[in-house]
């Protein structure tokens, strides 16, 4: 499971003109996942997330976690995109919806996190804090 980690000022994201979710000041999660990712690996993302000591404390060093601030996860298996090979990216390690919505939904169920919508085209909108953006990923656990 990978995740693009931005912390934001603000973050929304639009569907078909409506904004489905928004946050003030937290974390924009853009989360990927592929064919080998289970619940412990999404538990383990989410509490890594919420664990990430990205906010400055009062000293203006990084060193506060999420806290009480929101979280905004949108679903992005475009993270999953292999372009080593020519120029247009194979998604071939991205998992298939069926197996990818019910992780992404328990990232945002542990994270309390606003979302966008699974699969749809959506427009995301953003003031970086800082800027801040970390790339995550935990492997999937061995068979």
């Amino acid at each position: 499971m990978r995740a693009l980690i931005q912390r934001v000022r603000s973050a929304s994201v639009t569907v078909d003109g409506s904004v489905v979710g928004e946050i003030g000041p937290g974390l924009l999660v853009l989360l990927g996942v592929t064919h080998r990712d289970d619940e412990q690996v999404a538990d383990t993302l989410a509490d890594k997330v919420r664990a990430l000591r990205v906010f400055p404390d009062d000293e203006g060093r990084m060193n506060e976690p999420l806290g009480e601030r929101c979280v905004l996860c949108v679903s992005q298996f475009t993270l999953y995109g292999d372009a080593r090979k020519g120029t247009r990216p194979s998604y071939v390690a991205a998992a298939r919806p069926e197996h990818a919505e019910p992780l992404y939904e328990r990232v945002c169920a542990r994270l309390n996190a606003e979302r966008g919508v699974f699969g749809a085209m959506m427009d995301v909108a953003l003031v970086n804090d800082g800027p801040v953006t970390l790339m995550l990923e935990v492997p999937p656990r061995e068979a």
